[in-house]
């Protein structure tokens, strides 16, 4: 293959970069060649939202549904400093540069109404954070506006729980989000980006074929190669011929490996770029039952709003599923194949009975979830190998299922530990069918074989509940770390299989107001005028986003 320049529009125009290798980030590149500096470094590690950009595709590339598109686009935030730069071939970076007002001249420096509602509700302090929120609130801005809705403040908190603001407070940055709709109304000019990105398409399916190649050499002047396959075929045919290349989805993980651990990936194969991975849809399996198949490219945003759609239980943890940035760019099937023991998707999949699809040249196999894992960082996957999909029973969405996660923070946050619960009761009130599944307890995530034989065939029961609570401490020996020590852990675990029975029991379950964050919290608080407010400093963090 030969290797390509990286095309991608930016600034009104196309942009074509080579000589940079395959690993620098979107953010180096914004601030250190293309000298915007608007976008601010902080973590540089995803958590702070401080590089927070927004990234533009046609729908049909994006796998995002295309009623979500914004007239013909579809725009998703992400985090600039794990992005690499090649990852935007053929896409649009909008930054906080690109804001203005619909009638400023195009080099003036007239604020956009989130920029403007920010200035109006004392919304920035320091300002170091204050991009990254007004391209959160742009985001949010351009969706509602498109579909004709506002926002409550709930849902712009969540919008903004990747955003991270040290000493201004939330209060006046929320008033900001709801001041923004009331201000004369600007919309982005889709027609331009859409037309620059297509004729991207048509210039890249001509020159590359099915797959994107580009080369860069590192400060060592060895040359790496970066390969962004567009069909599975090709795929699976560039793993086979690589077994060694680094697979590389949403880099949500694999970004920190080179921002904080300094690794060298070496080759890349990038799968951000196959449609196909990205499938989300109810299809019948190999027995003629219906399941809903998650490829192992859709995006963390798809497959929970998948989930949660058919399990709205799973809401809760959707939500608090890292940030939407994140949930934006990394995928559920990144999230499995990584096998971190802490991972909050695998206990919630184990628990829902799902199946792993594995794929290696023409061959594909299945396996359940729970025998993937074989040790901590250990799976099933053969050299040339890579996970193609995720297929989740709906038979097993029809009982009742809870997924639990807790962590130090309430938003953006890694689980100390994370439960997946599923159960079926008969009319008699005994345990049919049981899975417990925690993350967190173990070298990987497991499911909990001594504390599902206490339940199955008893009663559904306060005395039974607390013999499978004994038989945790059976199940698992967890560790103690930064996260949380193993005599928590171990006792949260069975203070959760309580809370499973408190809600699941047949006689007087606890309700669903009763039992999520989300139903006390301030949904549609009126926003208060500046000028009522002393000083911003003052603004009381909302729960929803405390320490994101």
């Amino acid at each position: 293959m030969t290797p390509q320049t990286i095309r991608f529009f930016h600034r009104g125009a196309v942009v074509e970069v080579g000589g940079v290798h395959p690993t620098r980030t979107v953010l180096d590149w914004l601030r250190e060649d293309a000298r915007c500096t608007g976008t601010k470094e902080g973590c540089n590690e995803g958590d702070c939202g401080a590089c927070t950009v927004v990234i533009g595709e046609l729908p049909e590339h994006s796998g995002a549904p295309r009623q979500q598109a914004v007239r013909g686009l579809a725009l998703r935030t992400v985090n600039a400093c794990i992005q690499f730069l090649p990852t935007l071939h053929g896409k649009a970076l909008f930054t906080v540069e690109d804001l203005k007002a619909a009638d400023a001249p195009p080099q003036a420096g007239a604020l956009h109404p989130a920029q403007q509602a920010l200035v109006e509700c004392h919304g920035s302090q320091c300002g170091f954070c204050t991009p990254g929120f007004v391209m959160s609130l742009w985001s949010a801005y351009e969706h509602h506006n498109a579909c004709g809705t506002q926002p409550t403040r709930q849902e712009l908190a969540d919008e903004l729980s990747g955003n991270l603001c040290r000493c201004t407070g939330y209060r006046p940055i929320l008033d900001a989000g709801q001041r923004m709709f009331d201000l004369p109304a600007v919309a982005l000019d889709t027609a331009p980006v859409i037309a620059a990105l297509q004729g991207l398409q048509g210039k890249e399916t001509a020159a590359e074929g099915a797959t994107f190649s580009y080369a860069g050499a590192n400060a060592a002047r060895r040359t790496d190669h970066f390969h962004a396959p567009r069909t599975l075929d090709a795929l699976a045919t560039l793993r086979a011929q690589h077994p060694e290349a680094q697979l590389l989805a949403g880099s949500t993980d694999v970004g920190l490996w080179v921002n904080k651990m300094f690794r060298d990936l070496g080759d890349i194969i990038f799968v951000g770029d196959v449609q196909e991975m990205k499938t989300v849809e109810e299809r019948d399996d190999h027995s003629g039952s219906r399941e809903l198949y998650i490829g192992a490219g859709a995006s963390l945003t798809a497959a929970w709003s998948a989930l949660a759609q058919r399990v709205p239980a799973l809401q809760d943890v959707f939500l608090r599923f890292a940030s939407p940035p994140i949930r934006n760019t990394g995928t559920m099937g990144g999230n499995v194949a990584n096998g971190s023991p802490i991972g909050d998707s695998p206990p919630i999949l184990m628990a829902l009975d799902a199946q792993i699809e594995l794929r290696k040249g023409a061959r594909v196999r299945r396996m359940p979830l729970q025998d993937f894992y074989t040790d901590y960082m250990k799976n099933q996957l053969e050299a040339g190998e890579f996970v193609q999909g995720m297929a989740v029973p709906l038979q097993a969405m029809e009982r009742q299922v809870r997924g639990y996660k807790i962590s130090k923070r309430f938003d953006c946050d890694i689980s100390a530990l994370c439960g997946g619960f599923a159960i079926e009761v008969g009319s008699d009130n005994t345990v049919t069918a049981l899975r417990l599944a925690f993350g967190g307890m173990a070298g990987t995530v497991k499911r909990a074989a001594l504390a599902e034989a206490a339940l199955l065939g008893q009663p559904w029961t306060q005395g039974s509940v607390r013999a499978a609570q004994a038989a945790l401490a059976q199940d698992f020996q967890p560790l103690s770390d930064m996260r949380a020590s193993a005599g928590y852990r171990l006792q949260v675990a069975q203070n959760l299989l309580q809370r499973f029975w408190l809600e699941t029991r047949t006689d007087q379950p606890l309700p669903p107001e009763l039992t999520s964050v989300f139903s006390t919290l301030p949904h549609a608080l009126p926003a208060q005028s500046a000028a009522g407010r002393t000083s911003a400093s003052t603004g009381a963090q909302p729960s929803s986003v405390q320490g994101a």
